[in-house]
């Protein structure tokens, strides 16, 4: 295990109450590549920094030979000190070249993990909701392509109930305004809270709730470094059913009623 992990004991203490869980639905044979989606953003990404990050809850152990590299806005790697931090958790920058470069640097043993609906995504995390922003996110469709790395759909359940957020429907001043700042600064502001260190009134700490991250099947990918639009097309409509499915599949063990479906956005 990392030695970030340790601060992160202090907001989610997974090894002692199960708060934190992966599950696994199938091998992945590290002889391979892997592009790995995780789905929802949240607001702060926490089923995916404690499991593909700090290792917190036995990814080495359950998918043995691979190495995890999950994603990160650039911006944040210029923050002096910030930046060391996050490096030795396993973060790389999220732009082309640093996505590509550790699939590239090996030909198996690699799983690039991608927050695919990003910033934006993170405006839409209300506890209860199930939007995700995928519908028009092909870029790393196309990467996993170009590189010949299999693709991988994850869906945490959960990842939106840790924090609370001021309502922000589209259409209002306030959605309006952290989407001009999201497109100026490139991150998004969402004013979240929680409960506090010694009181569960109010606070930044995130809320004591369970988070599954539930693992899909690869999604086989041929190398191919210049597909058509048909093929990303195809291959991106074959994710999102993917993803789908494995929500469908596993959404009544965690809480969601059967009535309720994913939201393509």
């Amino acid at each position: 295990m990392s030695e970030c992990s340790t601060d992160y004991d202090l907001y989610f203490p997974h090894q002692h109450n199960t708060l934190q869980n992966l599950v696994k639905t199938a091998e992945l044979d590290p002889k391979h590549n892997y592009v790995m989606g995780f789905h929802p953003h949240g607001v702060l990404v926490a089923g995916a920094f404690s499991n593909f990050c700090v290792y917190a809850t036995g990814f080495r152990q359950m998918f043995p030979g691979l190495t995890s590299y999950m994603l990160m806005l650039p911006l944040w790697f210029r923050a002096p000190f910030f930046r060391d931090y996050i490096m030795c958790a396993g973060l790389i920058p999220s732009d082309k070249e640093g996505a590509s470069y550790p699939l590239q640097l090996h030909p198996g043993g690699t799983a690039v993990v991608i927050a695919v609906g990003g910033a934006p995504e993170a405006l839409d995390a209300h506890p209860g909701t199930f939007n995700v922003l995928l519908a028009k996110k092909k870029g790393f469709i196309k990467m996993a392509m170009e590189q010949g790395a299999h693709l991988v759909p994850i869906f945490s359940f959960g990842e939106n109930e840790v924090f609370d957020q001021v309502d922000n429907s589209r259409g209002t001043w306030l959605r309006w305004t952290q989407e001009k700042l999201q497109g100026i600064m490139g991150i998004s502001l969402p004013l979240f809270h929680a409960r506090g260190i010694f009181q569960y009134s109010f606070g930044l700490m995130p809320y004591r709730k369970p988070i599954h991250t539930v693992v899909g099947r690869p999604i086989r990918v041929e190398k191919n470094p210049k597909p058509t639009s048909e093929e990303l097309n195809a291959l991106h409509q074959l994710y999102m059913d993917e993803l789908s499915n494995l929500f469908e599949k596993h959404k009544t063990n965690y809480g969601v009623e059967k009535d309720v479906h994913l939201n393509f956005v």
